[in-house]
């Protein structure tokens, strides 16, 4: 597999020396996948590789970063589009997904709701609905995709969900949360939204954090798959194609797995 026909993402070095940071990897990535990125990129280093840098975010933002001018050598986008757009431009590889997602619904403690009755309480005008901002953040992209979906079976949904959502994350502007905590959970908790609509992997963190929070998987249909695609730039740092290789790896994808996604290269 090559990735040079192939995108980087809030920073994360403690303790590297200037040196090594200078020939680091820049990897901006999915504020999703923060955690199992971060082990990764540490992972790959510890296996002889150079340094990681990670840049965590909503996509859409961090391709606008890239497209200005910021220097990344892998992007790693919660959707293919991204991706697709820098590899269009010819910055970018052709990309590759490497692990997939599915949205699901975090709901407040007290809320009642289950997999049957989650499009009645997401219509439900006493109970706030949060989303993430379509366009800067794959996360809302996929949650207008599930208002089309629940459109076809109730019609007359699309516009209602469309109406009430409220964009509380993946914007230029969102709110972010105290130190080691995420914010999914930190606006649960504070009530800003009884229901969000999020990947699994986030729900599933943010749950552990909020006394009472519970995650409700969204049944087919509705429902709605994410891919994640990984992308190399044309102006990467030596290192760079090993990086998207390791990630690709048994390895890599044994990491993206025990985070709960569902990797693309196990059997």
């Amino acid at each position: 597999m090559t990735f040079r026909a192939f995108p980087r993402a809030v920073t994360l070095v403690v303790g590297t020396p200037a040196s090594a940071q200078d020939n680091a990897i820049r990897v901006y990535a999915a504020g999703s996948l923060r955690a199992a990125m971060t082990e990764i990129g540490q992972a790959f280093t510890a296996a002889g590789g150079p340094a990681v840098m990670p840049t965590f975010g909503a996509s859409g933002l961090l391709r606008e970063r890239i497209e200005k001018g910021e220097r990344a050598d892998v992007f790693t986008s919660a959707n293919i589009g991204h991706a697709q757009t820098l590899a269009l431009a010819g910055r970018a590889s052709r990309p590759v997904v490497f692990a997939r997602n599915r949205l699901c619904a975090l709901v407040a403690p007290g809320v009642l709701a289950t997999s049957d009755t989650l499009l009645d309480r997401m219509l439900d005008p006493r109970l706030k609905l949060g989303t993430s901002t379509p366009e800067a953040d794959p996360s809302g992209d996929y949650a207008w995709q599930l208002f089309e979906k629940a459109d076809k079976l109730r019609p007359g949904s699309f516009a209602a969900l469309n109406r009430k959502a409220l964009k509380l994350t993946g914007g230029p502007d969102s709110p972010s949360p105290p130190p080691g905590r995420s914010v999914y959970g930190m606006l649960i908790a504070e009530r800003r939204a009884d229901i969000f609509l999020t990947y699994w992997t986030n729900a599933v963190e943010a749950a552990r954090e909020v006394a009472g929070a519970r995650v409700v998987t969204i049944p087919d249909p509705p429902a709605v798959g994410a891919s994640y695609a990984l992308t190399v730039m044309n102006s990467a740092r030596p290192g760079a194609e090993r990086f998207a290789l390791f990630t690709m790896s048994l390895h890599g994808q044994r990491v993206l797995e025990r985070y709960g996604f569902t990797p693309v290269g196990l059997p």
